[in-house]
Protein backbone atom coordinates (compact mmCIF):
# COMPACT_ATOMS: atom_id res chain seq x y z
CA UNK A 1 0.00 0.00 0.00
CA UNK A 2 2.71 2.68 0.52
CA UNK A 3 4.05 1.92 -3.11
CA UNK A 4 0.72 3.87 -3.94
CA UNK A 5 0.06 6.08 -0.61
CA UNK A 6 2.06 7.92 1.61
CA UNK A 7 1.71 6.65 5.05
CA UNK A 8 0.19 10.03 6.26
CA UNK A 9 -2.24 10.19 3.68
CA UNK A 10 -2.83 6.25 4.85
CA UNK A 11 -3.11 6.66 8.34
CA UNK A 12 -5.67 9.96 7.30
CA UNK A 13 -7.43 7.46 5.42
CA UNK A 14 -7.75 4.92 7.86
CA UNK A 15 -8.98 7.57 10.71
CA UNK A 16 -11.71 9.11 8.40
CA UNK A 17 -13.01 5.68 7.84
CA UNK A 18 -13.29 4.56 11.53
CA UNK A 19 -15.40 8.06 12.15
CA UNK A 20 -17.25 7.37 9.21
CA UNK A 21 -18.06 4.05 9.99
CA UNK A 22 -18.64 4.63 13.67
CA UNK A 23 -21.37 7.81 12.62
CA UNK A 24 -23.46 5.90 10.74
CA UNK A 25 -23.30 2.83 13.20
CA UNK A 26 -24.44 5.49 16.10
CA UNK A 27 -26.62 7.20 14.02
CA UNK A 28 -28.56 3.68 13.17
CA UNK A 29 -28.82 2.68 16.53
CA UNK A 30 -30.28 6.14 17.26
CA UNK A 31 -32.70 5.34 14.36
CA UNK A 32 -33.70 2.16 15.86
CA UNK A 33 -34.10 3.19 19.22
CA UNK A 34 -31.65 1.26 21.19
CA UNK A 35 -30.83 4.05 23.48
CA UNK A 36 -29.20 1.65 26.43
CA UNK A 37 -26.46 0.43 23.47
CA UNK A 38 -26.19 4.29 22.17
CA UNK A 39 -23.94 6.02 24.43
CA UNK A 40 -20.77 4.13 23.94
CA UNK A 41 -20.31 4.53 20.09
CA UNK A 42 -21.43 8.15 20.68
CA UNK A 43 -18.19 8.67 22.98
CA UNK A 44 -16.27 6.76 20.45
CA UNK A 45 -17.29 8.84 17.78
CA UNK A 46 -16.32 11.88 20.15
CA UNK A 47 -12.79 10.36 20.58
CA UNK A 48 -12.25 9.75 16.70
CA UNK A 49 -13.50 13.58 16.31
CA UNK A 50 -10.34 14.79 18.36
CA UNK A 51 -8.26 11.79 16.66
CA UNK A 52 -8.72 12.85 13.76
CA UNK A 53 -8.08 16.92 14.36
CA UNK A 54 -4.72 15.60 16.24
CA UNK A 55 -3.59 13.85 13.21
CA UNK A 56 -4.59 16.90 11.53
CA UNK A 57 -2.22 19.29 13.61
CA UNK A 58 1.02 18.17 12.10
CA UNK A 59 3.39 19.82 14.63
CA UNK A 60 1.88 17.19 17.19
CA UNK A 61 3.15 13.47 17.87
CA UNK A 62 1.47 11.16 15.45
CA UNK A 63 1.28 8.86 19.00
CA UNK A 64 -1.67 10.43 20.40
CA UNK A 65 -3.94 9.91 17.52
CA UNK A 66 -3.20 6.49 17.54
CA UNK A 67 -3.64 5.85 20.90
CA UNK A 68 -6.84 7.18 20.68
CA UNK A 69 -7.91 5.30 17.86
CA UNK A 70 -6.38 2.03 19.59
CA UNK A 71 -8.55 2.70 22.40
CA UNK A 72 -11.60 3.53 20.94
CA UNK A 73 -11.13 0.12 18.86
CA UNK A 74 -11.12 -1.90 22.83
CA UNK A 75 -13.73 0.38 24.33
CA UNK A 76 -15.68 -0.60 21.48
CA UNK A 77 -15.79 -4.24 21.51
CA UNK A 78 -15.83 -4.64 24.94
CA UNK A 79 -18.97 -2.43 24.71
CA UNK A 80 -20.52 -4.53 22.51
CA UNK A 81 -19.71 -8.37 24.40
CA UNK A 82 -20.91 -6.02 27.50
CA UNK A 83 -24.10 -5.38 25.81
CA UNK A 84 -24.27 -8.95 24.70
CA UNK A 85 -25.10 -7.81 20.76
CA UNK A 86 -25.26 -10.24 18.29
CA UNK A 87 -22.45 -11.25 16.29
CA UNK A 88 -20.29 -9.75 18.66
CA UNK A 89 -17.83 -12.37 18.64
CA UNK A 90 -16.91 -11.62 14.74
CA UNK A 91 -15.00 -8.51 16.44
CA UNK A 92 -12.67 -10.57 19.05
CA UNK A 93 -9.60 -10.00 16.98
CA UNK A 94 -10.61 -6.04 15.86
CA UNK A 95 -8.48 -4.80 18.92
CA UNK A 96 -6.04 -7.10 18.89
CA UNK A 97 -5.19 -6.56 15.35
CA UNK A 98 -5.16 -2.89 15.58
CA UNK A 99 -2.70 -3.22 18.62
CA UNK A 100 -0.56 -5.30 16.51
CA UNK A 101 -0.65 -2.57 13.37
CA UNK A 102 -0.88 0.41 15.21
CA UNK A 103 2.29 -0.70 18.19
CA UNK A 104 5.50 -2.02 18.24
CA UNK A 105 5.50 -5.85 18.62
CA UNK A 106 6.30 -6.28 22.18
CA UNK A 107 4.33 -3.36 23.23
CA UNK A 108 1.28 -4.91 21.45
CA UNK A 109 1.88 -8.02 23.12
CA UNK A 110 2.04 -7.24 27.04
CA UNK A 111 -1.13 -4.45 25.73
CA UNK A 112 -3.33 -7.50 24.98
CA UNK A 113 -1.65 -9.45 27.77
CA UNK A 114 -2.40 -7.46 30.12
CA UNK A 115 -6.28 -6.46 28.66
CA UNK A 116 -6.90 -10.49 28.95
CA UNK A 117 -8.02 -10.62 32.67
CA UNK A 118 -11.14 -8.25 31.40
CA UNK A 119 -12.64 -11.04 29.24
CA UNK A 120 -13.28 -13.22 32.61
CA UNK A 121 -15.53 -10.73 33.98
CA UNK A 122 -17.34 -10.49 30.65
CA UNK A 123 -19.97 -12.96 30.32
CA UNK A 124 -19.94 -15.41 27.65
CA UNK A 125 -22.33 -14.46 24.68
CA UNK A 126 -23.16 -17.68 22.54
CA UNK A 127 -21.45 -20.40 23.96
CA UNK A 128 -20.05 -21.87 27.51
CA UNK A 129 -18.18 -24.95 26.18
CA UNK A 130 -15.45 -22.22 24.78
CA UNK A 131 -14.15 -19.57 27.41
CA UNK A 132 -13.67 -16.40 25.57
CA UNK A 133 -10.17 -15.67 27.21
CA UNK A 134 -9.06 -18.35 25.85
CA UNK A 135 -10.39 -17.91 22.72
CA UNK A 136 -8.63 -14.35 22.95
CA UNK A 137 -5.64 -15.84 23.58
CA UNK A 138 -5.24 -17.68 20.62
CA UNK A 139 -6.02 -14.61 18.61
CA UNK A 140 -3.23 -12.64 20.05
CA UNK A 141 -0.93 -16.05 19.75
CA UNK A 142 -1.99 -16.13 15.97
CA UNK A 143 -0.81 -12.11 15.58
CA UNK A 144 2.16 -12.98 17.77
CA UNK A 145 3.76 -15.77 15.84
CA UNK A 146 4.27 -14.24 12.75
CA UNK A 147 6.67 -11.45 13.45
CA UNK A 148 8.77 -13.49 15.42
CA UNK A 149 8.87 -16.02 12.78
CA UNK A 150 10.04 -13.41 10.35
CA UNK A 151 12.89 -12.03 12.82
CA UNK A 152 13.88 -15.52 12.85
CA UNK A 153 14.25 -15.57 8.94
CA UNK A 154 16.01 -12.35 8.98
CA UNK A 155 18.22 -13.40 11.20
CA UNK A 156 19.03 -16.29 9.54
CA UNK A 157 19.46 -14.06 6.81
CA UNK A 158 21.86 -12.16 8.20
CA UNK A 159 23.80 -14.52 9.47
CA UNK A 160 24.12 -16.35 6.26
CA UNK A 161 24.50 -13.08 4.11
CA UNK A 162 28.75 -12.05 4.25
CA UNK A 163 26.93 -8.70 2.86
CA UNK A 164 26.39 -5.30 4.46
CA UNK A 165 23.19 -4.96 6.09
CA UNK A 166 22.90 -1.31 4.29
CA UNK A 167 24.81 -0.67 1.23
CA UNK A 168 26.58 -3.19 -1.29
CA UNK A 169 29.66 -3.94 0.43
CA UNK A 170 30.81 -7.28 2.19
CA UNK A 171 29.99 -7.14 5.94
CA UNK A 172 33.63 -7.09 8.56
CA UNK A 173 34.04 -10.72 9.41
CA UNK A 174 33.87 -11.27 5.40
CA UNK A 175 36.11 -8.92 4.72
CA UNK A 176 38.35 -9.62 7.18
CA UNK A 177 38.53 -13.63 6.46
CA UNK A 178 38.37 -12.30 2.56
CA UNK A 179 41.66 -10.22 3.33
CA UNK A 180 43.10 -13.02 5.35
CA UNK A 181 43.31 -15.40 2.25
CA UNK A 182 44.34 -12.79 -0.06
CA UNK A 183 47.11 -11.90 2.53
CA UNK A 184 48.09 -15.60 3.13
CA UNK A 185 48.16 -15.93 -0.94
CA UNK A 186 50.21 -12.90 -1.20
CA UNK A 187 52.89 -14.12 1.68
CA UNK A 188 53.26 -17.53 -0.39
CA UNK A 189 53.30 -16.96 -3.62
CA UNK A 190 55.29 -13.64 -3.38
CA UNK A 191 52.58 -11.47 -4.44
CA UNK A 192 51.32 -8.04 -4.28
CA UNK A 193 48.69 -7.14 -1.98
CA UNK A 194 46.99 -3.00 -1.27
CA UNK A 195 44.07 -1.77 0.23
CA UNK A 196 42.55 1.30 0.20
CA UNK A 197 41.17 2.66 3.24
CA UNK A 198 37.90 5.04 2.68
CA UNK A 199 36.03 7.03 4.76
CA UNK A 200 32.88 9.32 3.70
CA UNK A 201 32.08 12.23 6.27
CA UNK A 202 29.26 13.28 4.29
CA UNK A 203 27.44 10.05 6.12
CA UNK A 204 27.79 11.08 9.55
CA UNK A 205 25.64 13.70 8.66
CA UNK A 206 23.85 12.94 5.93
CA UNK A 207 21.28 10.73 8.34
CA UNK A 208 20.59 13.49 11.20
CA UNK A 209 19.87 16.28 8.69
CA UNK A 210 18.21 14.35 5.81
CA UNK A 211 16.85 10.84 7.06
CA UNK A 212 17.54 7.59 6.63
CA UNK A 213 16.74 7.49 2.73
CA UNK A 214 19.88 10.38 2.41
CA UNK A 215 21.96 7.94 4.51
CA UNK A 216 21.22 5.34 1.79
CA UNK A 217 21.58 6.86 -1.11
CA UNK A 218 25.45 7.96 -0.24
CA UNK A 219 26.29 4.32 0.32
CA UNK A 220 24.75 3.08 -2.53
CA UNK A 221 26.26 6.22 -4.99
CA UNK A 222 30.07 4.88 -3.21
CA UNK A 223 29.95 1.20 -3.57
CA UNK A 224 28.32 1.67 -7.40
CA UNK A 225 31.06 3.75 -8.19
CA UNK A 226 33.79 1.98 -6.50
CA UNK A 227 32.48 -1.52 -7.81
CA UNK A 228 32.02 0.08 -11.30
CA UNK A 229 35.54 1.12 -11.73
CA UNK A 230 36.76 -1.96 -9.94
CA UNK A 231 38.46 -5.78 -10.98
CA UNK A 232 35.97 -8.44 -10.47
CA UNK A 233 38.61 -9.84 -8.13
CA UNK A 234 38.77 -6.51 -5.93
CA UNK A 235 36.59 -6.94 -2.31
CA UNK A 236 34.80 -3.79 -1.31
CA UNK A 237 33.77 -4.19 2.39
CA UNK A 238 32.63 -1.70 5.25
CA UNK A 239 34.26 -1.82 8.45
CA UNK A 240 31.75 0.27 9.84
CA UNK A 241 30.07 3.58 9.75
CA UNK A 242 31.31 5.32 6.95
CA UNK A 243 34.96 3.33 6.87
CA UNK A 244 35.16 0.89 3.81
CA UNK A 245 38.19 -0.63 2.79
CA UNK A 246 39.14 -2.08 -0.84
CA UNK A 247 41.49 -4.87 -0.59
CA UNK A 248 43.27 -4.88 -4.22
CA UNK A 249 44.79 -8.53 -4.59
CA UNK A 250 47.95 -8.21 -7.00
CA UNK A 251 48.49 -4.29 -6.97
CA UNK A 252 51.30 -2.57 -6.24
CA UNK A 253 51.69 0.96 -4.53
CA UNK A 254 51.63 2.87 -7.43
CA UNK A 255 48.62 1.35 -8.73
CA UNK A 256 47.15 1.50 -5.66
CA UNK A 257 47.30 5.18 -6.41
CA UNK A 258 46.08 5.08 -9.47
CA UNK A 259 42.98 3.77 -8.28
CA UNK A 260 42.77 6.33 -5.82
CA UNK A 261 42.78 8.58 -8.30
CA UNK A 262 40.54 7.15 -10.33
CA UNK A 263 38.20 6.83 -7.71
CA UNK A 264 38.78 10.62 -6.23
CA UNK A 265 37.40 11.99 -10.00
CA UNK A 266 34.47 9.28 -10.21
CA UNK A 267 33.42 10.55 -6.76
CA UNK A 268 33.40 13.96 -7.10
CA UNK A 269 31.17 13.53 -10.76
CA UNK A 270 28.48 11.68 -8.86
CA UNK A 271 26.37 14.24 -7.01
CA UNK A 272 23.26 14.27 -4.59
CA UNK A 273 20.47 16.43 -4.19
CA UNK A 274 20.98 17.05 -0.62
CA UNK A 275 24.65 16.52 -0.05
CA UNK A 276 25.96 17.82 -3.23
CA UNK A 277 29.02 15.84 -5.00
CA UNK A 278 30.55 12.92 -2.87
CA UNK A 279 33.46 13.49 -0.80
CA UNK A 280 35.72 10.68 0.28
CA UNK A 281 39.06 10.59 2.12
CA UNK A 282 41.17 7.68 0.88
CA UNK A 283 44.53 6.65 2.05
CA UNK A 284 46.53 3.42 1.18
CA UNK A 285 48.19 0.70 3.37
CA UNK A 286 50.43 -2.22 2.38
CA UNK A 287 51.44 -5.09 3.73
CA UNK A 288 55.01 -4.59 5.45
CA UNK A 289 57.81 -7.46 4.85
CA UNK A 290 57.85 -10.02 7.89
CA UNK A 291 54.54 -8.31 9.27
CA UNK A 292 51.76 -10.45 10.79
CA UNK A 293 48.19 -10.12 9.53
CA UNK A 294 46.87 -9.00 12.82
CA UNK A 295 49.23 -6.12 12.67
CA UNK A 296 48.83 -5.27 9.33
CA UNK A 297 44.87 -5.22 10.38
CA UNK A 298 45.85 -2.70 13.84
CA UNK A 299 47.59 -0.07 11.07
CA UNK A 300 44.47 -0.39 9.08
CA UNK A 301 42.40 0.10 11.80
CA UNK A 302 44.40 2.90 13.01
CA UNK A 303 44.45 4.50 9.25
CA UNK A 304 40.50 4.44 9.30
CA UNK A 305 40.60 5.96 12.33
CA UNK A 306 43.21 9.09 11.48
CA UNK A 307 40.86 9.88 8.43
CA UNK A 308 37.61 9.93 9.93
CA UNK A 309 39.21 12.27 12.32
CA UNK A 310 40.71 14.51 9.79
Amino acid sequence: MTRYFHPRALMSLTYVACLLITACYTLWLYAMGYYRELMVPLFITLLLITAVLLHCGRALSPYGPRAILLASAYIGVSSAFYFGLAHSLLWLGLPVAAAFVLLPHWSALCLNLLYTPLWWLIPPVESDLFPLSFGYLAIILMFALPPWELARRHALLRASDPHDNECDAYDIDTLKERLSNEFQRARLLDKRLAVLVLHLPQLDMAEEQFGLRTKKALLEALCSEVNRRCRDHDLLGRLGGANFWLVLPDTSESGALLVRERLYRALSRRVLIETGPLEARIGVCLPRPDERFTRFILRLERLSETLHRH
